[in-house]
């Protein structure tokens, strides 16, 4: 008798039939995470900071309320008074340099760097107004007042600045050139742009509008500083270019001006919006 039972095999796989989930070697799972990437972790990072920061600012405080310590925010606000002390004493030298430079060698640039340092020194007693309050180091609306007096200051010096070059340029004032205005135009530049420095760093850590347009306004310092030489040095070579020195002046207060508008329109509803919070007078 022979066995009728058949051995069962088992069955071969169609070569036809691919599982598609087994490709490359690669197995998808519809419950699997989606790594993130680094730009959605940055894009949320960012997004997380700026609601924190207006989160703070709703409160009538800056931003360096969340980053600084109190102590390290004391220390700061010293250098900010110390910087602002400098400042004052240096560019009112400088102020009365320039002045007399543009007096004596009709010069609309020196004239104008001569307001600018005086815009300088102003700029600075405001600085000093906004963090002599110990208690006010982080107060937003303290911060936002010292702004809107900024750009009320920095419009009528731009204006002052505007009519004083114009005037030269439609006289035809030709500037005079020798050592004095070479001395003064040097180290002008040189150490507005020092101050300049010092003002942005603070300005930065303090998260403070009011030290960043100081430095701003010693920056522009600077460049008239040195304007003056340039405008001198091609007044020399070549005296049929004598309106680059108006020009410069011209140009220096629109800067300024456009600056001023800017600052008003920043901060006048921002000082609206934080007078109930101020607790510290």
């Amino acid at each position: 008798m022979t066995d009728s039972s058949v051995p069962q095999t088992s069955p071969v796989p169609d070569p036809t039939i691919v599982d598609p989930t087994s490709l490359n070697g690669e197995c998808e799972s519809a419950d699997q995470p989606q790594p993130k990437t680094p730009s959605s972790g940055a894009t949320f990072n960012m997004d997380q900071s700026m609601k924190i920061a207006d989160n703070v600012e709703d409160r009538g405080l800056l931003e360096s309320s969340m980053r600084l310590k109190p102590h390290e925010a004391q220390s700061y606000r010293k250098k900010a008074l110390w910087v602002s002390w400098v400042s004052i004493v240096v560019t009112l030298i400088l102020a009365v340099a320039a002045f007399t430079v543009s007096i004596m060698r009709h010069s609309a640039s020196a004239f104008g760097f001569a307001f600018d340092a005086t815009l300088d020194v102003l700029s600075s007693i405001i600085v000093l107004w906004r963090y002599s309050n110990a208690a006010a180091v982080h107060s937003a609306h303290r911060e936002y007042i010292a702004c809107v007096i900024l750009g009320v200051v920095f419009i009528l010096s731009a204006f002052t600045i505007l009519i004083k070059a114009i005037h030269d340029l439609a006289t035809k004032l030709l500037p005079e050139v020798d050592d004095f205005l070479y001395s003064v135009s040097v180290v002008s530049g040189v150490v507005c742009i020092i101050l300049a420095v010092l003002k942005f760093m603070l300005g930065k850590v303090l998260t403070s509008r009011a030290l960043i347009t100081d430095g701003f306004n010693s920056l522009v310092g600077g460049v008239m500083g040195f304007s003056i030489l340039i405008s001198a040095e091609v007044f020399k070579h070549e005296p049929k270019i004598w309106y680059l020195d108006g020009t410069i002046g011209v140009l220096i207060g629109l800067i300024i001006l456009g600056y001023g508008v800017k600052l008003l329109i920043d901060m006048v509803p921002r000082v609206r919006m934080t007078r109930n919070y101020e607790r510290f007078e």
